[in-house]
């Protein structure tokens, strides 16, 4: 079994809870909101695509704008 991928963002945290977000590969697919965040009170889930866009995009729901942060080598 292949380890889950570690997520930058803190499990539970509410979801749209900022306006600026900084993703990494290891997010993709990006969908907003992140599946770490509590669901309760948000809009349903969106796929962005972030790659298309030239590494940001924003949710057309919430606003929340996502950035791309590539991995330093």
């Amino acid at each position: 079994m292949s380890p889950q991928p570690v997520s930058s963002f803190p499990v539970g945290e509410p979801a749209n809870a900022k306006r600026r977000y900084e993703v990494t590969e290891a997010d993709l697919p990006l969908a907003c909101p992140l599946p770490e965040m509590t669901l309760w009170n948000s809009h349903p889930r969106i796929y962005l695509p972030i790659v298309d866009d030239g590494g940001t995009t924003v949710c057309p729901y919430c606003g929340a704008e996502y950035v791309l942060k590539h991995a330093e080598t």
